[in-house]
């Protein structure tokens, strides 16, 4: 009889077998001793036993981990899905809602003479004084921001004899998205100056026409001179609005001026500029105060601009008509253009009327909360050929000082000025 000697493969074996051996060597012709048949069952049963447990253990460490591999997909697609809905809710919060375009099915009824521009688009407009065929001098009124043509002070501060004895014709229109104008979602400082010269061609006002621009409506005047001065026959800019950003305004002199506006004009102005695809949902949302000027909140007024709105009332009686196309085709829309990064400074710009055959003229009140009379005068002192009247005592509404609107007109027309309220221009 063969005896294996390897233990190993004996011990292989007796498990295989469910018995075991216990060998020794065969020596003095001893045979080997046959252990129980039980212990080698219990034996075997045991390693039997702890391999089922081991499989068990790595089947329920296996479970875990796919458990866990699962409970770690899941939170990432939660987080994923989440992520999608926030930035969703996000873009339809600052998208702004759809024009309600004058004369579309819908929108507001047209109820003014409009003219039809190469683009398609329309400008409402209204006419003054003495008819355009029959007048000496024509004026293009532009109106400023959060206002219409239909606020003109011409029909109510302009004297009806200085109308007659100049023969004066004047044009208001409506700016685009505001009133009937259509809006102009990718205006600029340029294109609102050809609009302006489309509205005199299509008038038939001449080869040149004056340009009368307040607030909002002056800084409009600035991109006149640039892109059009050949049309112009003269210009008034009634306190003009200031582009912060304009390049060659001093840092020092713009961060003082800026610290004096309101936080709340302040936020608006960098949203604005820094980034224009949020002015409709800062203007709208409820979380930070918005810009005083759209939510007519009184303290950004002089205390003559109290006394003028007290005698003309609180609540412009235009306002519903202003706005009717929506917030930001009207006002959102002009911020982002007033203040943007412009193609052109007004500080670099050449007189219009080498020939003095023209004039331009700044009125701006001393006591003007809308525009920091300090940037005004360093805008003057860097072009000489402006005439600058700084008017002592003044807020922003100086065309409604009374007598103010004749003086301007005059001052523009045939050059007549009241000395004592008009300056040298200072920093």
């Amino acid at each position: 009889m063969f005896i294996y000697k390897d233990k190993k493969i004996i011990k292989k074996l007796a498990l295989k077998q469910r018995y075991c051996y216990c060998l020794t060597k065969f020596s003095s012709g001893k045979r080997v001793r046959k252990f129980p048949r039980e212990r080698g069952e219990r034996m075997a049963g045991e390693e039997i036993e702890r391999e089922k447990k081991s499989a068990a253990s790595a089947r329920t460490h296996t479970r875990n981990n796919t458990q866990q591999s699962s409970s770690s997909g899941y939170l990432k697609t939660l987080l994923l899905v989440t992520f999608v809905g926030v930035l969703a809710w996000v873009y339809q919060t600052i998208q702004p809602p759809p024009a309600k375009i004058v004369g579309s099915p819908g929108g507001p009824t047209v109820t003014s003479p409009r003219i039809k521009l190469r683009d398609g688009r329309h400008l409402a407009y209204t006419e003054f004084g003495i008819p355009r065929d029959e007048a000496k001098f024509k004026i293009i009124n532009i109106h400023g921001f959060d206002s219409c043509m239909r606020d003109s002070h011409f029909a109510n501060f302009l004297s009806p004899a200085l109308v007659e004895e100049l023969r004066i014709y004047i044009v208001s229109f409506d700016r685009p998205g505001y009133g009937e104008s259509d809006p102009n979602l990718n205006g600029s400082p340029r294109s609102i100056a050809l609009d302006i010269e489309e509205l005199a061609d299509g008038l038939g006002l001449g080869p040149q026409f004056y340009l009368f621009g307040y607030s909002m409506g002056g800084e409009i005047t600035w991109a006149c001179l640039n892109y059009i001065p050949h049309r112009l026959a003269g210009a008034a800019l009634v306190a003009p609005a200031i582009n912060y950003w304009w390049r060659n305004l001093p840092g020092d002199l713009t961060r003082e001026a800026f610290s004096l506006m309101h936080p709340a004009d302040q936020w608006s102005l960098r949203v604005a500029h820094y980034a224009p695809w949020l002015t409709y949902w800062w203007n709208t949302q409820k979380w930070f105060p918005i810009s005083n000027v759209i939510a007519g909140n009184p303290i950004i007024f002089s205390r003559q601009d109290m006394e003028i709105l007290s005698k003309l009332g609180f609540v412009n009686p235009n306002r519903a008509y202003i706005r009717q196309q929506g917030e930001y085709v009207s006002l959102h829309r002009d911020l982002n253009v007033a203040f943007s990064s412009w193609e052109f400074d007004p500080l670099d710009l050449q007189d219009p009327f080498p020939n003095n055959n023209g004039s331009v003229h700044v009125w701006n009140g001393d006591e003007d909360k809308f525009v920091p009379v300090k940037l005004q005068r360093y805008v003057a002192s860097k072009l000489p050929w402006i005439r600058y009247h700084e008017i002592s005592g003044s807020g922003h509404f100086v065309p409604f000082v009374e007598g103010m609107t004749d003086k301007i007109i005059k001052s523009l027309l045939v050059g007549e000025e009241d000395v004592s309220e008009s300056r040298e221009a200072s920093v």
